[in-house]
């Protein structure tokens, strides 16, 4: 069973954030320079809401709003689902896949400790049963008789 600790450790526990306070422009500047989808929005060390280029065309492009004077307190996702190092990929990707996200902070001891997404789950999950594929075939290889 893989853990999402075990997926942190192979892609990396680097986490990209930025504060509630900031436009929603420099939010999808950052997502740009980074590649990525999704931002952390923290306060005083605190996970306060998550950001997505999701949020920024729901929220600002089809409201009209414009980027560099939105901010992302008004657009960001506050009940946020996150999950722990110790939690399985399976349980994430069934919370993941109910809720349509594709993006859930890690949290250890109150503090933010990467971000999974369902790329890296699916990818995660994906590289597990392959190797109980090769288990088997193996298994199976060893019981024919020649």
């Amino acid at each position: 069973m893989v853990l999402v600790e075990n997926l942190l450790d192979t892609k990396g526990k680097t986490v990209w954030q930025i504060n509630p306070e900031a436009s929603v422009y420099a939010a999808i500047k950052l997502m740009d320079e980074k590649g990525i989808g999704a931002l952390a929005v923290t306060q005083h060390d605190k996970l306060v809401g998550i950001v997505s280029e999701r949020d920024y065309a729901r929220k600002v492009i089809l409201k009209g709003k414009t980027s560099q004077e939105t901010k992302i307190e008004d657009i960001m996702t506050k009940d946020v689902l996150y999950t722990f190092p110790k939690q399985s990929i399976d349980d994430c990707m069934v919370v993941m896949t109910k809720h349509h996200i594709r993006h859930m902070p890690v949290i250890e001891n109150k503090k933010l400790v990467g971000v999974i997404t369902l790329g890296d789950v699916v990818k995660a999950i994906i590289e597990e049963q392959q190797i109980k594929i090769d288990h088997l075939e193996q298994t199976i290889s060893w019981g024919e008789s020649y």
